[in-house]
């Protein structure tokens, strides 16, 4: 073989599969490969070709074979070891990046003087435009270095790479938030608190939001790369408010509700934006009642309630659509947080809707039931409450209080979930119902020799036997903390009680509360009935249990202060007659 061509032999250094495998993946289907390989591939099977017919040349002329062998074999050794060889990246320092961000700059003004003085000729400015583009994409390594992220805000270039997110080519403006997506990474944020500071203020001293929901405005998402660009803008949001929270309100102020609103209800087929998209308004709604209020002046209780009702008679046709679903809902919930928006969902007649879906038994049947909830509780849910009852709402609650469906259960949704919102709903009615409402619901536990208050009785003494339970653990765990010396403090108290609540102290609470209203309602069927029951061995537990005597307020402050029940024992068993109105039952909601 001549030697020559083993010189001018050229290895394919963009194929990256194992070398033993090499041999076989060359005789594979070409298709399945990209340009680069293919032509490396091409080259390199007539020299294996040529070589084989060179080693039975050997064969024929031993002495020639033998020097050819030992000079193959350095030159393919020399080959081996270059084709091995791995460029070495530059390392990012600080010289690294201002070199960077200085390229950065002199390309974006040369194409922004270019494309003023050749407006109407593209090809003057366009190479210039490719240049801009490739520096930002060089810019991506920065993102692996969070602590130099100073250097981007004190040479400027925040300043800059948000004055592209407007330029004319969508193309830079989408290469600009891929690389703030990055950038803004929450787990890259997190490596370093203060430079990830510095980057989150720079960007919003900016008006970041404003200048992101301006370019969504004029993506096309029928083109994949804008709609990918719109699902990173939301990225960039998302990590911003997770690592900053206090942000959403300003970001709601700066378009983004309105924008993310008229996505939602736009005539579009499900994709991964429209889930993005409820899911960002889920966190601004979260815990914020400045959001609460902006959504309820742009009309977005209405908005929820229409892209909810397509889930009344229809499941979600996949797990994302679910989520979506499900994402709506929380933002709903959270809206009736404020008093303001149930009168919006009252007039939206929201109660009408998720009426008709607990009937209906689809998959939406269980957040139905927890927007109901959000609805009626409290002194603000007196008009949904009156309204509820109207609609015959009676009619779909007290089935579910008898039994938890089976649907719910194969769904995955928690026994104790379903039980604590059917509960909740009839505690708020028996708290703001008045006169023929109040009367109408009294009356259902009348009905089939009082059967409710029969699942009353046994719901309480399964919550009463978890809450027991939970007791003893806890008080195990306080026994083994003070005898290793430590100090049960307000914190850990605190700790306690939530977790006695959530092993099912609530539910109990809200059981004894409606046992208390029933029992001084003046029917004597249900006085009748209850009193039964409390002689064979509710007062007994009655008397025991603090829950029943005694309710947490949970304080402003995080402490909490006991207040006590003016109802007694004596009074459920028909003793003392308690009115109504004298009542001062306080239990935590």
């Amino acid at each position: 073989m001549d030697v020559g061509e083993l010189l001018n032999y050229q290895p394919d250094r963009g194929a990256k599969r194992p070398r033993e495998q090499e041999g076989r993946a060359a005789g594979g289907d070409d298709d399945s490969r990209g340009g680069k390989q293919q032509k490396g591939l091409g080259s390199r099977d007539p020299a294996r070709h040529r070589e084989a017919g060179a080693g039975s040349e050997g064969r024929a002329e031993p002495g020639d074979g033998e020097e050819q062998t030992g000079d193959k074999k350095r030159i393919l050794e020399k080959l081996m070891d270059q084709d091995e060889e791995e460029p070495e990246a530059e390392p990012v320092d600080e010289s690294t990046v201002k070199k960077m961000i200085l390229t950065f700059e002199k390309r974006s003004y040369k194409n922004q003087e270019l494309r003023i003085k050749f407006p109407d000729n593209p090809e003057k400015f366009m190479e210039s435009e490719l240049d801009l583009n490739d520096i930002i994409q060089e810019m991506h390594v920065i993102a692996t270095m969070p602590d130099l992220y100073h250097l981007l805000v004190e040479l400027n270039a925040v300043h800059s790479l948000l004055g592209l997110l407007s330029h004319e080519n969508t193309d830079v403006a989408i290469a600009v938030v891929d690389l703030l997506q990055e950038l803004t990474d929450i787990d890259t944020l997190h490596e370093s608190e203060e430079g990830a500071e510095v980057l989150i203020d720079s960007l919003l001293e900016g008006q970041v939001v404003a200048l992101l929901v301006q370019n969504m405005e004029r993506l096309d998402e029928q083109v994949k790369e804008e709609s990918d660009g719109i699902y990173n803008t939301l990225a960039i949001i998302e990590n911003m408010a997770e690592f900053r929270p206090g942000l959403c309100a300003e970001a709601a102020q700066q378009g983004l509700m309105q924008w993310l609103l008229k996505r939602i209800k736009a005539k579009m087929p499900f994709d991964a934006n429209k889930l993005y998209c409820s899911e960002i308004l889920a966190i601004l709604l979260q815990n914020n009642d400045n959001t609460r209020e902006l959504l309820g002046e742009m009309d977005g209780i209405d908005v929820l309630l229409q892209q909810l009702s397509v889930f009344k008679r229809h499941n979600p046709n996949t797990a994302e659509e679910q989520e979506m679903m499900e994402n709506l809902f929380d933002a709903l919930c959270s809206c009736l947080m404020l008093a303001s928006n149930r009168e919006r969902f009252l007039k939206g007649e929201g109660l009408q809707l998720m009426n008709l879906m607990l009937r209906e038994k689809k998959m939406s049947r269980t957040s139905a039931l927890k927007v109901l909830d959000h609805a009626m509780i409290g002194p603000e849910g007196l008009d949904n409450c009156h309204k509820f009852v109207d609609i015959l709402g009676l009619r779909t609650i007290f089935p579910l209080f008898m039994k938890t469906p089976k649907k719910m259960k194969k769904a995955g949704v928690p026994e104790k979930e379903h039980e604590e919102h059917v509960c909740s709903i009839i505690a708020s009615m028996l708290r703001n119902l008045k006169s023929q409402q109040r009367t109408r619901l009294l009356n259902k536990f009348t009905e089939n020799d009082c059967e409710k208050v029969d699942r009353l009785m046994e719901l309480h003494f399964k919550y009463l036997e978890a809450v027991q339970q939970a007791d003893k653990r806890i008080e195990g765990e306080k026994h083994e903390m003070v005898q290793r010396g430590e100090i049960l403090d307000d914190s850990i108290e605190d700790e306690f009680y939530l977790r006695r609540l959530d092993a099912g102290l609530f539910v109990l609470q809200l059981i004894c509360y409606i046992m208390v209203e029933i029992s001084n309602s003046g029917i004597s069927q249900v006085h009748t009935h209850t009193h039964t029951h409390t002689h064979a061995g509710f007062v007994t537990s009655f008397k025991e249990q603090s829950i029943i005597i005694k309710a947490f307020d949970q304080g402003s402050h995080g402490s909490r202060q006991e207040a006590d029940v003016s109802i007694g024992a004596a009074d459920l068993t028909g003793s003392a007659a308690v009115p109504h109105t004298s009542q001062s039952v306080y239990f935590v909601f």
